[in-house]
């Protein structure tokens, strides 16, 4: 574990400023430090929608009890009410096959006269958009027709396969580890040579061994089933009566294994919304929770799931989009029930003690572990396939129907979702960056009241995608994982002002543009991308600001360095690789620069290296160092900072 904190340099060579005669921008008079980036104001705050939240009401997606048989009154059921903006069903019910009886003033239902089956001559729903709603179809027909044979196997295994098993496919390198401790077994490993004898035929045990009778993994099972506790998709499927497939097309190709599983009583068979969908949304969601450092990998995987049923035949993009959202909504409507918090820690704890074991690691290497895979030994192992693939499994490629520039609301209780993921956020940061990563708003169904739809938890795994006031991130790196070493992706925009505070280390990878700049006050901040740090300037008076940029990191303001525990670290490369150009003063008042090497690259004794440009360069480091030389020379010119290297 790395902790940023004042430390001798190796191989340091003390740079007194006031006889030091080195260059040329030795000045007379003291130097005079450059004022901290403006002060930006308070923090966005996102609001709880004001609207009835589907956290406090989960309980009502049920079905057969008229007290929860309408869409004001069933949760499940009005999280997915933009589908009504494409069709409208027969009857606005949960009546499908259901009869209940009156109680409390909600009038009985009476099972609807739906047959399930489109143009059969019977009363069926309303076609309201005629576009989506060919599209929808469309889509699978397309996908059956061009499935390929891999594609087949993947869409039999994730039929017939519990769907908790079939997610950890997900966990990469820890798939084994887990699937052991889970005590997880599987009677279905490929394709059976004769399907027509049975249906869901899946002997094993589906997520594993709950409880006390696994000590070593029941809490962590016992998470993953919790997550489904009041999470039916069978009462919007009895609302929304809208078919499967290939009931309204008969050139939707069902693969051939999997014809014995098509239900003989389509009028209680709709399609929306994917139980399959949703279910594994739901299990990747909590085995996310409790093993963050795969986060993105699993939700990944349970978004593949949901693919799967389109190219199986059995459902369209609509309705495994609907499971995605109501997957996400019950998954954490549990998660955040205080009634589960210490199921919660147990999971989380009992995860990383057992998955550490199995794989002989430790706090300081589980995460490097986790993501140690290879695409010829993980399918999820490739960063920007994973990415691309969720974004167009959000939407499938429809075309906005409404404006798609709405600002994104947040759902009371989905901070949950990136509670372990990232631990050092407040619940109040996390609806932020739930916001600011939000999927455009327009799309069909998407655009619930509360939020639902929008949210992208693959963006959000990588922090905010926009700064307001001060963003203040105060890392503790004794409490390990996230909490010491973090990464963020996205690419960050706004007016905002980023203070990075704590001992643990924050990573910056995004093309990034907010302005209002960056005060370091204690810990590591890294630039792993040439905007790393925006377009204000930045402010070093505690820590160690980390340049590992695969060019010249550009800071478009000034640079100012204090005195006392700061530092400045380099990693360099060929062709300015890790060093600083600053477009205004870079001010040092002190502090420290080592300097690191890339792999594979050496500079030998004799070198020149140019390690920071500004467009005026004041003041000197207290220390240098260079890993590997003894002997180095630092000159000092008005706009340029060059390392000599001794033998």
């Amino acid at each position: 574990m790395r902790h940023f904190a004042p430390r001798p340099l190796i191989l340091a060579v003390s740079i007194a400023l006031a006889l030091s005669g080195c260059g040329s921008n030795v000045e007379d008079q003291p130097l005079v430090m450059p004022a901290a980036p403006a002060d930006q104001g308070a923090a966005e705050v996102v609001p709880v929608p004001a609207v009835t939240a589907f956290v406090d009401t989960i309980a009502t997606n049920q079905r057969g009890d008229a007290r929860y048989a309408t869409l004001a009154t069933n949760a499940g059921v009005r999280v997915l009410g933009g589908f009504l903006q494409i069709w409208k069903p027969l009857t606005e019910i949960v009546d499908a096959g259901v009869n209940a009886a009156a109680v409390e003033g909600f009038p009985a239902v009476v099972a609807s006269k739906w047959t399930g089956v489109p143009n059969d001559g019977t009363p069926d729903g309303s076609v309201l958009n005629a576009a989506v709603h060919a599209a929808n179809i469309g889509y699978v027909v397309t996908a059956t027709a061009n499935r390929s044979d891999a594609q087949g196997v993947q869409a039999y295994l994730d039929d017939r396969r519990g769907k908790g098993y079939s997610v950890t496919e997900g966990l990469g390198p820890l798939t084994a580890a887990w699937r052991n401790a889970a005590q997880q077994t599987t009677s279905i490993n490929g394709v059976a040579a004769d399907a027509t004898s049975v249906l869901y035929n899946d002997t094993g045990n589906n997520t594993g061994v709950a409880g006390s009778a696994n000590p070593a993994f029941g809490s962590v099972v016992e998470l993953v089933n919790l997550v489904g506790n009041n999470a039916s998709t069978e009462p919007a499927k009895r609302f929304y009566k809208y078919a499967r497939p290939y009931r309204w097309s008969s050139s939707v190709q069902v693969l051939p294994a999997l014809v014995p599983a098509k239900s003989s009583t389509p009028a209680t068979d709709g399609g929306f919304t994917s139980g399959h969908s949703a279910e594994a949304v739901r299990d990747a969601v909590a085995m996310a929770y409790a093993l963050p450092e795969r986060y993105q990998e699993i939700l990944s995987r349970g978004l593949e799931l949901g693919e799967s049923r389109i190219l199986s035949g059995m459902h369209s993009p609509l309705d495994v989009l609907s499971g995605r959202i109501l997957g996400q909504a019950s998954a954490a409507a549990n998660l955040a029930d205080p009634a589960n918090a210490a199921k919660k820690a147990a999971a989380l704890a009992q995860a990383h003690t057992t998955l550490m074991a199995a794989t002989g690691t430790n706090p300081d290497s589980f995460a490097a572990f986790a993501q140690s895979g290879t695409p010829a030994n993980d399918r999820f192992a490739d960063y920007s396939v994973n990415r691309g693939n969720y974004l167009r499994r959000s939407t499938y490629g429809f075309s906005a129907i409404a404006a798609t520039n709405l600002t994104a609301v947040v759902p009371k209780g989905a901070e949950v979702l990136l509670e372990t993921r990232q631990p050092y956020l407040s619940d109040a940061q996390r609806r932020v960056v739930l916001k600011t990563t939000a999927l455009p708003s327009g799309y069909p169904v998407m655009d619930d009241a509360e939020g639902w739809g929008r949210l992208n938890l693959f963006a959000a795994a990588d922090g905010y995608a926009a700064f307001t006031g001060n963003v203040i991130i105060s890392m503790d790196a004794s409490k390990a994982g996230f909490h010491a070493v973090d990464r963020w992706r996205n690419d960050i925009s706004g007016t905002g002002k980023l203070v990075k505070q704590g001992t643990g280390l924050l990573k910056l990878a995004g093309n990034n543009s907010w302005s209002g700049g960056v005060e370091l006050t204690a810990g590591g901040l890294q630039g792993d991308s040439v905007t790393a740090f925006g377009t204000g300037d930045v402010y070093v008076s505690g820590g160690t600001l980390v340049v590992n940029a695969p060019a010249a990191l550009k800071l478009a303001g000034k640079f100012t360095q204090l005195s006392g525990a700061t530092g400045t670290e380099m990693l360099l490369g060929a062709n300015g690789q890790g060093s600083l150009s600053v477009a205004g003063t870079a001010t040092l008042g002190g502090g420290t620069l080592r300097i690191k090497f890339a792999s594979g690259y050496k500079p030998k004794a004799g070198d020149s290296l140019v390690v920071l440009t500004a467009g005026s360069l004041k003041g000197r480091y207290t220390s240098i160092s260079v890993d590997g030389f003894s002997n180095v020379t630092p000159v000092y010119g008005s706009t340029t900072l060059t390392l000599n290297l001794g033998s």
